[in-house]
């Protein structure tokens, strides 16, 4: 009864948001980029909340309970530089374009509509794919902890996130993503501790996990291998994690539900802040989560789906109010990417496919009206394909995540620092990088395994680079782009307020600072523990 309660009550207090926030949208600017004038704290709250969602709570803790938390880490490392390196070499320039959505973006850089219209498609494709797995494993917990049928708990998902979606737009998605972020930061730095202490206390149970008989070498920096492992040899292990971490980084620094937050930012200096605290966030909270619940298999290493991992620890490990408040946070996770992701098909489907709305030949008002319409359509949409396709939270995300960084990876950062890239370069490349990745992807469905240097991802980013600079060579650029490249390179004069430049110079102290801290943690907390075991 108290989950049911403290769940209820989450969803009352986003949907009340919602409405509230509704009344002070009056414009296109602030439905879709929340008036260009969000700080600091609101930037990083949504790109954390935005990017960790159930495939994080439910898939990813479910791989390190498996036996992989390390291997994990490892790959966050990677995946999580990608904020800082995303917005220095892309994201400020984004901003600069003035754009409201990034397919608009691309249309400007290379004056194309052609181009515009892929990247709108191809983010309502890859963006729809993760949609459907972050609101399954919602449904999935929500299912599991209220005791009511699964196809009751996506109805339910689906009226919490579109209602305050639709209603205030990105104003809306701001606000709550953050109190999101609160809450599922407050869930997992209180419960993890519990967990572990639950299961053995600290050494105890990092010294009985590291070397646990259901789980060999769970622990270990490879993780579980040999013939029965997925992941192969230690070597195979890490390359994955390494090729992941990498694929996952491209992701963070160019994809649409994590870049489109600097289009928000109200300078900058906010957009940089931003990616650096989230950087620093990510890395703290997946060192937390992935580590904590890994060692659940101490007490019961037979939870089926691994998935459930999480919501089984609040119910069984820790106190019940902790509980309330964990699992309130995963679904809080859940919603909040649920929220982004419509929020960015239902711009793209209006603002950058729709002709007239794209040529502003229609008033503000009516983009509105047509935007959440837009919205409700597609979220129905979502909703009946939940119903057919079979839950799979941790690999449908992976999927749709890599498509955007082996299609839109090159063209981004080509588009910044390249004066040659074309227009038929940039479209070419887009395609022939999402094929690349389906091709990668069909050959594994139908059972050919490919090694691991090989994986879709990595397919389709070499088939779009090498398109795009075979092809900008035999087509030519025109003054348009070339006065918009100009445009966007040129360093805005508002950004050069010598307060705002000291207090972002400080920031690169604070990523140097918390990286050494992560580091005293993992050796004193992890590192010293299993070394004692061994």
């Amino acid at each position: 009864m108290a989950f049911s309660i403290g769940i209820l009550i989450s969803f009352l207090i986003f949907v009340l948001i919602g409405i509230g926030l509704s009344k002070k949208v009056s414009n296109v600017e602030e439905y879709y980029v929340s008036g260009r004038n969000a700080g600091t704290f609101l930037i990083t709250g949504s790109l954390v909340a935005s990017f960790l969602s159930t495939v994080a709570f439910m898939g990813e803790v479910g791989f390190s309970y498996d036996g992989y938390p390390i291997l994990l880490l490892i790959l966050t490392i990677f995946n999580a530089s990608g904020y800082v390196f995303g917005v220095l070499f892309f994201g400020r320039y984004l901003r600069r374009s003035k754009a409201l959505t990034v397919p608009e973006y691309f249309g400007k850089r290379f004056n194309s509509n052609k181009v515009r219209s892929l990247t709108a498609i191809t983010t309502i494709i890859g963006v729809s794919a993760y949609l459907i797995a972050v609101t399954q494993g919602g449904a999935v917990l929500l299912s599991e902890i209220l005791g009511i049928k699964y196809w009751i708990a996506l109805v339910i998902m689906w009226i919490v996130y579109s209602s305050f979606t639709i209603l205030s737009g990105a104003r809306g998605v701001l606000v709550t993503d953050t109190f999101m972020f609160l809450l599922f930061s407050i869930a997992t730095f209180i419960s993890i501790p519990l967990i572990i202490k639950s299961v053995g206390g600290w050494p105890g149970a990092i010294i009985e996990g590291s070397s646990l008989e259901s789980r060999p070498d769970m622990l270990s920096w490879h993780g579980l291998t040999g013939a029965e492992a997925y992941m192969g040899t230690p070597g195979e292990a890490l390359a994955w994690a390494i090729i992941m971490g990498v694929v996952w980084g491209f992701v963070i620094a160019v994809s649409p539900w994590q870049t489109s937050r600097y289009l928000m930012a109200k300078n900058e200096h906010v957009a940089i802040r931003s990616g650096i605290i989230a950087m620093i966030s990510l890395i703290v909270l997946y060192l937390f989560l992935q580590i904590g619940t890994s060692l659940v298999a101490i007490k019961n290493p037979d939870i089926v789906p691994s998935e459930k991992v999480f919501i089984w620890a609040a119910q069984n490990l820790i106190p019940t109010w902790i509980g309330v408040i964990a699992v309130s946070g995963i679904l809080a996770a859940a919603i909040s990417s649920c929220s982004t992701f419509l929020q960015l098909i239902g711009n793209s489907v209006t603002q950058d496919l729709l002709p007239k709305a794209r040529d502003g030949q229609i008033s503000n008002k009516q983009i509105l009206r047509i935007s959440r319409l837009s919205m409700m359509g597609v979220s129905v949409i979502i909703l009946l394909i939940t119903f057919w396709q079979p839950p799979a939270v941790m690999w449908i995300g992976y999927f749709a995540a890599t498509l955007f960084a082996a299609s839109w990876g090159p063209v981004a950062f080509f588009s910044v620092y390249s004066k040659t890239v074309t227009k038929t370069a940039a479209f070419w490349s887009i395609i022939l990088g999402f094929m690349g990745v389906v091709f990668g992807e069909s050959i594994n469905a139908v059972g050919v395994t490919l090694p691991v240097y090989l994986h879709p991802a990595i397919i389709g980013f070499i088939l779009s680079i090498v398109t795009i600079i075979i092809i900008s060579k035999f087509s030519s650029v025109s003054q348009e782009e070339r006065l918009f490249y100009m445009k966007i390179r040129q360093l805005p004069e508002e950004e050069l307020d010598s307060t705002d430049q000291k207090v972002t110079e400080r920031y690169p102290y604070l990523l140097i600072g918390s990286g050494v801290v992560v580091i005293a943690l993992t050796l004193i907390f992890y590192y010293w523990p299993v070394t004692l075991a061994l």
